[in-house]
């Protein structure tokens, strides 16, 4: 093997291992909103305000929460947009928003209402 392809190997390999580094540390927050300076935890329910926050910007949203056979699914529309962004699970306390159609039917007020967050979100929509 030559010095260029060792180098261009090492190379390539750097720039992935920054790109999974960059990942795993997120672009946002989800946070209940507050009037706090820390990210608040929110509750897991339709309509619960929760603001997706990216350094000094700060997108309002809210919950929706949507149930099938027992499993629920929780969404997250930004204030003034009808897309929603489903909250997919990306490990410890992290998700990733993916834009899709809501599954199930809306779920019963306060359903299922487990506290959540701050979660770190790994791949952001461009609001």
């Amino acid at each position: 093997m030559k010095f260029r392809h060792i180098a261009t190997a090492a190379l390539l390999g750097g720039l992935v291992c920054a790109r999974v580094s960059a990942d795993e540390s997120g672009c946002a927050t989800l946070a209940g909103t507050g009037n706090s300076s820390t990210p608040q935890p929110f509750q897991l329910r339709d309509g619960e305000p929760v603001d997706l926050i990216s350094g000094a910007k700060t997108v309002h949203g809210s919950l929706r929460v949507f149930g099938e056979n027992g499993v629920f699914r929780a969404y997250w529309q930004a204030e003034n947009s009808a897309e929603k962004y489903v909250l997919a699970n990306a490990g410890d306390h992290a998700v990733r928003l993916v834009s899709t159609p809501p599954q199930g039917k809306p779920a019963a007020q306060g359903e299922p209402g487990t506290t959540l967050g701050p979660l770190r979100v790994l791949s952001c929509p461009s609001l």
